[in-house]
Order: structure tokens, then sequence, then C-alpha cells
């Protein structure tokens, strides 16, 4: 393994630990993959290498493809496919668990530890009737919402590589299969605790609890069980307020906020029909199969409560009643704090008041009504010093909203005047809050389709602009677009 201070490692040197796979086999079935036929490289994260202490020369490896397709195993791997059940639009499904995906092992360098899991490592005894492949299209697709997400300030699990292949994979359509290794602080979910409790393994449902308190709440470790649940439920409530309020912050759709699509440390997991908004339309659905909007984009919020009472159920084998109902009560405060933190950073304010909340619903009752560009809008305004007319703003709206515009405006300018900063510090602050570059439906389907012709360079130039979405990057005009009416009503899917 790679420590804090030790030089960057090889790839045939990346030293895996298993310690997951140690935890017995209730927690899951060892699993040889299904290695790709003739896998290439097609892109490499070179920031995840160097989390997982990877020397970056490695990238150019000849053997990466058959380490990261699972024809070769990193020293000490020890493949397993996790038991997990969960949640599904509302239904409890007791027949999940990873049916194309094999948790590899867990890599640590500087002292934190990183999983690394194989998506379409092919079948698992949790296929049921899936192949066990990935394909092209849903690979890409994850590989640029991790870094989207992340480089936006979400925490989200991120990815290492995508591997293609020519080997036929059916979807809707015939697809080609690929592979993506994603890294993760944990892969464990809201389903993993649902499992033990509704088959009735309390122990190992204590013993998960204590294996994930060691890890990220190390200062209950040793206490009753007790204990350490509490604190791992307020733990997991926070966290996940907090994520699904950096979401609505940033326009972001998950679109299958299942329970064993949560992630326990509140990290955006298991992408799908995502969806970043386009018009500002709360009622946003990004997946094409959810016909009752159960996952819409203003949904989110309570979906994730939801959730979390689904997973508080889970602990009632560890915790009483009034302590459940306690910790869940969190969550709607801290939602709420965290939002209005994120909303006023987009509008630069640095100093709290009382009518910020109503100033920022107004303006998104403004982006709703006029079917305004979310993300354009917020640029926009980032350059807004008070001038009259505000031309760039106007050209967002249309002429029969101007009015209410200059209105809104107006409230705007006499809130500026209680800030402190200087209005090019405003301005600084608020450029690298709001993105340029967004990862649009639209723009991820351009880079897919070059990708399956065969020609990966627009895969390349939009991950390097969502490594860095605040910079003007001169030259690249077009990827910060608004899409056509076409583009913005895409069809995307569950299939992988």
């Amino acid at each position: 393994m790679t420590k804090s201070g030790t030089a960057a490692t090889s790839l045939d040197r990346l030293q895996l630990q298993h310690r997951y796979a140690d935890l017995g086999p209730v927690f899951g079935t060892p699993t040889a993959p299904t290695p790709l036929e003739n896998p290439h490289l097609i892109h490499v994260n070179k920031e995840v290498m160097a989390l997982l202490g990877l020397d970056v020369a490695e990238a150019t490896h000849p053997d990466w493809p058959s380490y990261t397709t699972g024809s070769k195993l990193f020293a000490g791997s020890v493949p397993l496919a996790m038991k997990y059940t969960g949640h599904q639009f509302g239904g409890y499904n007791p027949e999940l668990g990873d049916g194309r995906a094999l948790l590899l092992g867990e890599v640590e360098n500087s002292g934190k530890h990183w999983d690394l899991h194989l998506k379409g490592a092919g079948k698992t005894p949790y296929s049921r009737f899936g192949d066990g492949r990935a394909v092209l299209r849903s690979t890409i697709r994850e590989y640029l919402a991790g870094e989207a997400l992340s480089t936006l300030g979400i925490r989200s699990t991120r990815a290492l590589s995508i591997v293609g292949s020519r080997e036929p994979v059916a979807r809707e359509s015939m697809e080609t299969g690929a592979a993506l290794i994603r890294v993760a602080r944990t892969h464990i979910r809201f389903g993993h605790f649902e499992y033990l409790f509704y088959t009735r393994q309390l122990d190992a449902q204590k013993q998960l609890v204590e294996f994930v308190c060691a890890q990220f709440l190390p200062e209950v470790t040793g206490q009753p069980i007790q204990e350490q649940a509490e604190a791992l439920l307020r733990f997991t409530v926070q966290r996940s307020a907090e994520l699904a309020a950096g979401w609505q912050s940033v326009g972001f759709a998950h679109g299958v906020l299942n329970t064993d699509n949560m992630s326990i440390i509140g990290d955006t997991f298991d992408f799908g029909p995502y969806g970043f908004l386009d018009d500002y339309e709360p009622g946003f659905i990004c997946n094409h199969s959810d016909h009752t909007g159960r996952y819409a984009f203003d949904a989110q919020p309570g979906v994730v409560l939801w959730n979390l009472n689904a997973l508080a159920h889970a602990f009632s084998s560890l915790l009483d009643a009034e302590i459940l109902k306690d910790c869940l009560g969190q969550f709607q405060p801290l939602l709420i704090e965290h939002y209005a933190g994120l909303m006023r950073a987009k509008l630069g304010l640095a100093l709290k008041d009382d009518g910020d909340q109503q100033l920022c619903a107004d303006l998104l009752q403004i982006l709703e009504q006029g079917q305004v560009d979310y993300s354009l809008f917020f640029r926009t305004l980032s350059h807004y010093t008070g001038e009259r007319p505000a031309a760039a703003l106007e050209a967002l709206v249309s002429p029969s909203q101007h009015a209410v515009l200059q209105d809104w405006l107006r409230r705007y300018d006499q809130r500026l005047q209680k800030e402190k900063r200087p209005a090019q510090q405003r301005s600084q602050a608020m450029l690298a809050t709001n993105p340029k570059f967004v990862l649009r439906n639209y723009l991820a389907q351009r880079v897919i389709e070059a990708a399956e012709a065969g020609d990966y360079q627009p895969l390349g130039i939009l991950f390097d602009l969502l490594q860095s979405p605040f910079d003007e990057h001169p030259g690249f005009e077009d990827w910060a677009a608004a899409p056509t009416d076409t583009g913005k009503h895409l069809p995307i899917s569950c299939s992988s």
C-alpha cells in the first residue's frame, strides 16, 4: 500500500486491502471477473490516479486495460460481489446486490482508504437475468458526472478510467461493452443495513455499524453499539441533507434515488439517468421510466428524507423510536441552512439578511415562469455591476419579463448595498461559484456519439472543461452554450 510521504507507485505494485471482504460471507460472494474481449484504453483520470498514489506516468502502462477489466488482478485483490437490498420506487426488493460490478479491494494512501469497484465485470450471483456488462454510453456518463459534481463542490464517487471493447452488449439497441473503475471512500449503501435488518442478521448489522464507524467516526469506536449506531445515523442524516442541498443548488437531478443508490456517507452514488437543469424547471424528470415523477428535481429532498426513514427503520433493532425520530428531525433544518448558504453564495451575498430567502425564491420564480437557463443566468449575474439597461441579463428572458426582472434587480441592488465586499471581489467570488461549463445532457450525448464512432477527442475536451468549469477557456464557447429545444428533452433511461 502507499502511504503519506512515500513515492508514487506503479500499476504493478499497487497493493489492495480487502477489509470489507474479510467481514465474512454474509456481506457478499467472492466472484471472479469476466474480462472484456480485446479491451482498449479510452481515458484515464490522472487526478484520481494521484488520490490512489499512482504515478501519473502509469497512465500509458500497456497492461492498464488488463488490470481495469479484471483479466489481471491488483496485488491483494479479493473481488467480491456485495450483497444488499433496498427500496426501489418505494417498494422493497430483497433480490439486490452487485449484479454487474465487483469490489476489487481498497487502496490506502495518505491516511485515506479508497474502494476500487469494477463496473462491467460480468455476471455475479446477483445478476438475476442481467448480463453483468456495462456499455460505453452509460460508462461515459458516470465518468463525466463524478468529475462534474466533484469540481462543483458536491461530494461524489469518481472514476479512475474507462476501457472499451468491441464486445456486443444488447440494451435497447446493440451497443459495445465497456468497463469503469469507480473510486469511492466506501461502497456501503443504505441497502446494506436494510438487508441485514430484514433478514434478521442483527449481529452482522452491528458488525457493519462498527466497521463504518471505525472508518468515518473513529471518535465513537469502542463505545456501546447503541451509541455508535446513533452517531452513524446522525452522521448520515447530516451528510445526506448537505448532499441534497448541493444537488438543488447546482441544478442536478439524480433520477433514481432508490435506497440501494444512497451512500451511507452521503456521497452521490450510482449514476443512471441523471440530468443537469437547462431551463429552470422545478418538476424536471430526467428518467424517462419515472412516470409518476417520484424522482423529479424538486422532489429530491423529500425522497432523500424518505430514504433516511427507511434507513432509520433498519436501525430500529439498535435504537428506540424517540432517538430515531430525533435523528431524522435534523434533516430539514440542516437542508434549509445549507441550501440557503449555497444560494447566497450564488447571489454573491457574503452576509445573512432576513430577506434573502424571499429574494432567492422570487428569482427562481422568474426563471421558472420565463423558462430561463439556470446556469447561464447565474453565470451572467456574476458579471452584473448594476448597469442599466442590464442587457446581458435581459437577453436571457423574454421581453414580456423585462419589467419583472428590472424590479427584482432593483431589490438586488438594494440588498448588495448591505454587503461590505467591493463589487469586483463579489464578482470574482460568484464566478468561482457559478460555473461556465455544465454537464448538459446534449453535451454528454455529443461525446457519446463520437466515442461510439471511435473518436475520443470530444470526451477528452469535455472532461478537461468539467475539471475546471469556472474558468473562461477561450475558444470553447460552444461547449458552454444552452441547448436547442431538442437538446433539452433527450430521453435518458436506466439501462446500462
